[in-house]
């Protein structure tokens, strides 16, 4: 690992979808495929359109309804932010240069790790 990070010019281009110079492909590796990716990736998408929904709770009439307005818009990004998540993780892979399969490398681990355990209980005669 090379050590180097982005720094906050860097990143703030990176989280809106930027490539960053080849030698910083490590932290690229760890930041979407290492522990808690999927994380940084949900707070990414999710938090910084919070303040933008707040607005509706300026609009005349009872809380509820500026709340529903957030609501209507909201709940739907969550639901195609986590079920994109995926998708988004190997299209950044490819934009810097890896093997879209490193997306779920986690997944396949846990899946051999199962597969030999149960082989291990199971064993073939």
């Amino acid at each position: 690992m090379t050590g180097r990070t982005p720094n906050l010019w860097q990143r703030l281009r990176y989280i809106g979808g930027a490539t960053l110079p080849p030698t910083m492909s490590d932290w690229v590796l760890a930041d979407l495929t290492g522990p808690g990716a999927t994380r940084r990736y949900l707070t990414r998408f999710l938090l910084p359109v919070l303040p933008i929904l707040c607005l509706f709770l300026l609009v005349p009439g009872p809380v509820w309804m500026g709340l529903s307005m957030m609501a209507l818009l909201y709940l739907p990004l969550v639901y195609f932010t986590i079920a994109l998540v995926y998708v988004y993780r190997r299209h950044r892979l490819v934009s810097h240069g890896f093997a879209p399969e490193l997306a779920n490398v986690a997944e396949q681990r846990r899946i051999e790790s199962e597969r030999a355990a149960y082989e291990s209980r199971h064993p073939r005669t």
